[in-house]
């Protein structure tokens, strides 16, 4: 439709809305088919962010009306509001561009060697200016080649990150995602995540208890698995738990 994709920042607002669960049941609901008309299947909280920019002529303005509606506790920032695209280079040498084949590559069992944006993408100045008055930096959960570490390679982000004074805490995904992260572990997510921000990731929380057999089972039919905890870097700290 011409907008930024709304998603990612609308489940933020949510989750900082004051009254979450009616919020969600509203905002997160998909309209009808409407015999195929082009708004079918959208969330009515997608639509609402994207009338929003329109009417304001400006992502970040849509977002802050946004949370003032819901009364949201906190902020929530787009890292980026210019148009980029997300690459990656796998291990057979082939190069996917955008989320979905990115995610189809996955899928495939391809592994993923090198990410990157085209064109880059410049860091939003409030965003910077955020960062810049940050005492930490949580990152995560989240889809980690296709959510997280594209944020991670917007530019500025990682200078930023790396004069944050407190640590650089990860919170590592409960699954990996598609038969190419099969080997895949969360000291394998701190060490691109350190790679790409130039400096290391402090503290990484990872999870040790899994749900019931016939839950892994669903899970497994979409090629995800419990993620292992792996052998992490001299120098962080592991907290783990069944969370």
């Amino acid at each position: 439709m011409g907008v930024l994709p709304p998603g990612d920042v609308l489940r933020c607002a949510l989750a900082l809305a004051r009254n979450e669960g009616e919020a969600r049941r509203v905002l997160l609901g998909r309209l009808p088919g409407l015999d195929n008309h082009r708004l079918g299947g959208h969330t009515g909280g997608n639509l609402l962010l994207s009338m929003m920019e329109q009417y304001s002529g400006d992502f970040l303005a849509a977002v802050n009306g946004l949370r003032a509606l819901l009364g949201c506790r906190g902020h929530v920032w787009p890292i980026s509001v210019e148009r980029s695209t997300l690459c990656a280079r796998y291990d057979d040498g082939s190069v996917r561009r955008g989320e979905v084949e990115v995610d189809d590559g996955h899928a495939r069992g391809l592994r993923i060697e090198q990410l990157r944006r085209e064109p880059p993408a410049p860091i939003h100045p409030a965003v910077a200016t955020a960062i810049e008055g940050f005492d930490a930096a949580v990152i995560g959960p989240g889809s980690f080649f296709t959510s997280l570490m594209p944020t991670l390679l917007v530019e500025g982000v990682a200078e930023r990150l790396r004069a944050v004074p407190g640590p650089i805490i990860l919170v590592a995904n409960l699954l990996t995602e598609g038969e190419g992260m099969r080997d895949f572990t969360a000291a394998d997510a701190v060490r691109w995540v350190t790679t790409t921000i130039g400096r290391p990731v402090d503290v990484v929380i990872v999870n040790e208890g899994h749900p019931r057999h016939e839950v892994l089972a669903r899970y497994r039919d979409e090629q995800k698995v419990p993620l292992p905890v792996g052998e992490m870097p001299d120098g962080c700290l592991v907290v783990s738990g069944a969370f």
